[in-house]
């Protein structure tokens, strides 16, 4: 079981709460995003694209403990950027972990082992290490050697501190998916939680556009590694819902909630999601959930959605879709996610561009005296490197 029982029943708490109030929109994931600097260059990452001063900027802890407060999220996943670089991570993860929301703070761990006696253990804190695959693959997909062998050894480090430690795996084109099931293999004798795992998504600022899978290849791929652990009958444990495991090898045809997993960082809140950029920013979560015209996004919705099956879009219709369906959700989670036949048929396309270019990063660059401006009529604070 890669999620605790005890996140399982309040974050089921938290969204029967939410179905029981009627409401069709909720979020299920905080992404906070506290800085965009990082200390690696990944060959699919397009988040570290943004001019200088903005790299430098850091949410301030009150801005983050209030996008907590105000979201409400059961979760709040802290990607980046590298967030052990912000020197306030410790207070900002102390404050979230004081209101029981279920921390997963994502890092690359190069720099885990200076900064771990920072944190306590808790069973609402997790540290999710980057791990794209085995030592060569991982190296290949971060850009440096030696990578994978730090993150192993922050890995064990945390675990004898008595951390929750998960492993965040983004596949990409040409993996061989019996290197994959012997990552997954390797995975679990470090004796991780679970392991998350999605396709890379194509970022169009990312330094290379030759690296991201299709969705059919996806789709195919994973089919192919859930077979290996099939055949060696390999004890996986996913940081995922039965059901979105199911959709990831093809057997669901799921529309992305991108309201489930809302993002906030020193702009603001992030339309639509995670991993759209250019999309502009909402002044409160508020407006984020009511003024987002979420029907242009979507597979078969906007080209820059086709490809994506990225947890952070998909996992929270998994979710919904085994509230409504428990028999089902049940049935994949004893039998795992179904290997043969056809796929379920794509989404059908109901946009009439042929295609939409996403503007570049410096061309919907926020000037820095509107991010302060913004953070003061919002009484937050945004602090400079």
């Amino acid at each position: 079981m890669g999620i605790p029982l005890i996140q399982q029943y309040r974050v089921a708490r938290y969204i029967v709460s939410r179905k029981l109030r009627g409401e069709k929109r909720y979020p299920l994931v905080l992404m906070l995003e506290p800085l965009f600097q990082c200390n690696l260059a990944c060959a699919g990452c397009g988040k570290i694209d943004y001019p200088k001063d903005i790299l430098q900027q850091r949410l301030s802890v009150e801005a983050a403990i209030a996008a907590v407060e105000e979201c409400g999220a059961p979760m709040v996943s802290i990607p980046g950027g590298e967030p052990l670089i912000h020197k306030d991570m410790p207070r900002i993860v102390e404050g979230i972990v004081a209101r029981k929301r279920f921390v997963y703070l994502c890092t690359n761990a190069l720099l885990l082992a200076k900064h771990i006696d920072e944190y306590r253990p808790s069973p609402y804190l997790t540290f999710s290490i980057h791990l794209d695959g085995n030592r060569e693959r991982h190296d290949e997909s971060v850009c440096q050697e030696g990578v994978f062998d730090k993150a192993v050894a922050a890995i064990r480090l945390a675990r004898s501190k008595g951390f929750r430690v998960t492993v965040n795996c983004t596949l990409f084109q040409q993996e061989d998916p019996d290197d994959v099931a012997g990552f997954f293999d390797l995975a679990m004798t470090l004796g991780v939680e679970g392991i998350t795992v999605s396709p890379g998504y194509s970022y169009q600022h990312a330094p290379r556009q030759d690296v991201f899978l299709g969705r059919n290849g996806s789709k195919t791929l994973f089919r192919e590694i859930f077979k290996r652990g099939r055949q060696r009958g390999a004890r996986w444990s996913f940081n995922h819902s039965s059901l979105f495991l199911d959709f990831l090898a093809g057997n669901q045809a799921y529309q992305c909630t991108p309201w489930s997993t809302p993002t906030y960082n020193i702009f603001g809140w992030q339309r639509p999601c995670y991993l759209l950029t250019g999309e502009g920013y909402a002044e409160s979560f508020r407006s984020l959930m009511e003024d987002t015209a979420w029907e242009r996004y979507g597979v078969g919705r906007n080209p820059l959605c086709n490809n994506c099956m990225a947890h952070c879009g998909y996992e929270g219709t998994a979710v919904d879709d085994a509230f409504a369906h428990p028999l089902k959700a049940l049935w994949r989670s004893i039998n795992g996610p179904r290997l043969e036949g056809p796929m379920a048929p794509d989404l059908p396309v109901v946009y009439e561009e042929p295609s939409l270019k996403a503007p570049a990063l410096t061309e919907v660059k926020i000037p820095l005296s509107e991010v302060r401006a913004s953070a003061n009529r919002e009484g937050r604070r945004v602090s400079g490197a």
